[in-house]
């Protein structure tokens, strides 16, 4: 009976945080339910108000809210469509998405950044924000307080990403198609993509989110080389390719024959981002405020050399393969 009341009180508490998640990022849309969800948790859990009980049941929940989300996450995807962006501007994709991601763990290494944090960061900054680090945080060895910064930092990052390339955009002179690709072969987040390429008009944004979702189909490949290189590390204690990820792969397969109807894309997408925000704010509650902030000057500086870094990269690969 006792861990039944256990478990509602983590279903209870984690929907609490997912539905002020959602009331607050109405108000900042640029920095989405997931975001807000992952500072929620870590307001929650630094004070008193979550007993042991209680975070132990949250912390039961968050791992299969994650892995349920991620592999909902695949019926986003429709692969035709990223096919038609052409072979330059996917070629263009791949090496960005691979430069920045070593390139950022190679510059994690070198302003001494731990390598959970590194990778975490390396992962959002590279593919999805958010979401990439919610995935990647399964299979990588990390503090609790590396989720909630990775986040944070996106958020930061990818925020100052959506102001700085319009201007940079109206500099080189790009048009409406330059400009949507840069974006979306850029920005971290979906929302930040949509609001970087938004002053280029309509038909920026359509190219932009095509260009990012190309970049959302690397988040399983990407996860199952670290998942490897963990177990490798850990003496083959890790699933080589985790189930969630085969599940991710499996409705991204589904998505490709047609035959889900639109109502149904909504309705997955929708509870994605449920499922996503509420791991997010379980793994926040895990997350002690001072020791998150102890950290600090090392990951902003990270931050913001891996955005440089995916900026340019974007910007030279886009200008050579296409």
């Amino acid at each position: 009976m006792a861990m039944t009341s256990t478990k509602i009180s983590g279903f209870a508490i984690t929907g609490a945080g997912v539905a002020a998640a959602y009331a607050l990022s109405s108000l900042w849309p640029v920095a989405g339910a997931l975001t807000v969800a992952v500072v929620l948790g870590i307001v929650a859990g630094s004070t008193p108000l979550l007993t042991d009980e209680h975070r132990q049941a949250v912390a039961r929940l968050t791992k299969r809210l994650l892995r349920a989300g991620v592999v909902l996450l695949g019926l986003q995807l429709a692969v035709p469509a990223v096919l038609a962006l052409g072979a330059g501007t996917l070629a263009a994709v791949v090496v960005t998405v691979a430069v920045t991601f070593l390139g950022t763990l190679i510059l994690g290494r070198l302003v001494g950044v731990r390598r959970g944090l590194a990778v975490l960061v390396a992962t959002g900054f590279s593919i999805c924000g958010a979401s990439a680090i919610a995935a990647m945080e399964g299979v990588v060895e990390r503090e609790d307080e590396d989720v909630a910064t990775a986040v944070a930092l996106v958020t930061c990052y990818g925020s100052l990403a959506l102001g700085v390339l319009p201007l940079l955009a109206h500099v080189f002179g790009l048009d409406a198609t330059r400009t949507g690709s840069w974006a979306g072969i850029s920005v971290h987040e979906v929302a930040q993509v949509v609001a970087a390429a938004g002053p280029a008009g309509a038909a920026a944004v359509a190219i932009a989110i095509v260009v990012k979702l190309s970049r959302v189909v690397l988040l399983a490949p990407v996860v199952a080389l670290v998942g490897a290189a963990e177990r490798t590390r850990r003496g083959g204690h890790t699933p080589l390719v985790p189930l969630f990820v085969l599940g991710f792969l499996a409705m991204v397969a589904i998505r490709g024959t047609g035959l889900v109807p639109a109502f149904a894309l909504d309705v997955a997408k929708t509870a994605s981002t449920l499922l996503l925000a509420g791991a997010l704010f379980g793994l926040g509650c895990a997350v002690r405020l001072g020791s998150l902030l102890r950290g600090g000057g090392r990951a902003l500086l990270l931050g913001l050399l891996s955005t440089l870094l995916v900026l340019a990269t974007g910007f030279g690969t886009l200008t050579a393969f296409t």
